[in-house]
């Protein structure tokens, strides 16, 4: 199947498209990424690119279209340039660049801006293909929840605007089971709407592998190692509190592994907490360098502010933790804490509670070693039956099937 993917982020970033591109072309897919510049989530191009754009144009065999767009660099209103240059940047060179090329399907990756979407459906529109799109985060209600935009009539406007998207998709696949009814409710026809969640990648089995140098070895520690996006659905601040709370107690380590908008902030306020001796932060390294810096770890921390659309999110890292083989601690609501407890890895408590938070901390840490490698092969058991990667795909290329059936029958 020829398939155009629309991304606004893409390898070099760490995002799940790269193995889903990765693995699609390995199935005989002819593939074309539609994409931006790298720029997440520093703000700003990444320098290897900067100095030799070319080396970026073909992903494995897969070619990658670059269109022009503003980084995100700090701040909302750079922010929302960025989200808006990458639609003009797509419709405007991507368009032109793809007039030539013929393709059986358009497939969205929206982890967020649902903005994404728009050149995606202009693209189906002139070339009269379908449209799946995967959504990964819930507009208006993530505006709303962040604080991003406060004013009901903005956010109103927002909502009717994405319902002109959905409306325009021939399928929209949403990454949580709560996500279908959220999902819905913006969609004239409910019947296009599926249930697709996140894979669980085997690259993160962290069995055997060589420990991050970056992480000094402690041999009576227990530490905690939180990856991934540190920004403000995280709910930096309570997990701040939780490590003040066990300042004193010498065997908790904190590693946090990854960058975001919320970096520096944590960075400053672990200093003028006095936390420089109970939290490491160790900054962002390639996906490939993950299962390292999980070898460190006692439990893996997840976490989401405490809102009614986050509690319909299962965070992507989730899965990854998973498979993993490591106990998970879980500090959010929802789908997400469900996850945990059906599975037996872990320990979880409310969004935005650094008490309980504490609380399963130390239950955790109070358990057998055996009790916590029960745990971690639970978690893994779950993982290869909930969120098998070769499983998901397949089923994606089914949904891939429906969408050009449905198409033909229905024309959207």
């Amino acid at each position: 199947m020829r398939i155009l993917i629309v991304t606004q982020y893409f390898w070099p970033e760490n995002f799940r498209i790269n193995d889903l591109v990765r693995e699609l072309q390995s199935r005989g897919h002819d593939l074309t990424v539609l994409t931006g510049k790298p720029n997440y989530p520093s703000g700003t191009v990444f320098p290897d690119f900067r100095a030799d754009p070319a080396r970026f144009a073909s992903f494995e065999g897969v070619e990658v279209i670059r269109v022009p767009m503003m980084p995100r660099a700090r701040g909302s209103l750079r922010l929302i340039l960025n989200y808006l240059t990458f639609v003009l940047g797509a419709v405007s060179f991507g368009i032109f660049k793809l007039r030539a090329r013929s393709f059986d399907l358009v497939f969205i990756y929206e982890p967020s801006p649902i903005t994404v979407a728009i050149p995606a459906i202009l693209i189906g529109r002139l070339k009269k293909i379908p449209v799946v799109f995967w959504v990964l985060d819930l507009w208006p209600e993530t505006l709303a929840a962040l604080g991003v935009v406060r004013s009901k009539q903005v956010l109103s406007l927002i909502g009717r605007g994405v319902r002109v998207i959905y409306d325009n998709c021939t399928l929209v696949l949403g990454q949580s089971r709560s996500f279908v009814p959220s999902i819905s409710r913006y969609c004239s026809d409910p019947t296009k709407v599926r249930y697709y969640p996140s894979w669980a990648e085997q690259m993160f089995v962290s069995d055997g592998v060589k420990k991050a140098p970056e992480v000094p070895e402690v041999s009576d520690a227990f530490t905690i190692v939180f990856a991934g996006n540190i920004g403000e659905s995280q709910d930096m601040p309570t997990l701040l509190r939780a490590a003040e709370c066990l300042k004193e107690d010498t065997r908790v380590r904190w590693v946090f592994v990854g960058d975001g908008r919320k970096f520096h902030w944590v960075r400053a306020e672990v200093e003028s907490r006095g936390l420089s001796d109970n939290v490491l932060l160790v900054g962002r390294h390639p996906i490939e360098r993950m299962p390292s810096f999980y070898a460190h770890a006692d439990a893996l921390l997840v976490s989401l502010k405490s809102d009614p659309v986050f509690s319909l999110v299962i965070p992507a890292k989730l899965q990854t933790y998973l498979m993993s083989g490591i106990p998970i601690l879980g500090m959010l609501d929802g789908e997400g804490a469900q996850v945990i407890r059906d599975s037996g890895a872990g320990l979880s408590c409310p969004a935005g509670d650094s008490e309980a938070l504490v609380t399963c901390i130390l239950d955790l840490m109070a358990s057998s070693v055996e009790e916590r490698a029960e745990m971690g092969r639970l978690g893994r058991q779950y993982a290869s039956a909930e969120f098998d990667r070769d499983t998901l795909i397949s089923r994606l290329e089914g949904f891939f099937s429906e969408a050009r059936i449905r198409f033909r029958r229905f024309g959207t």
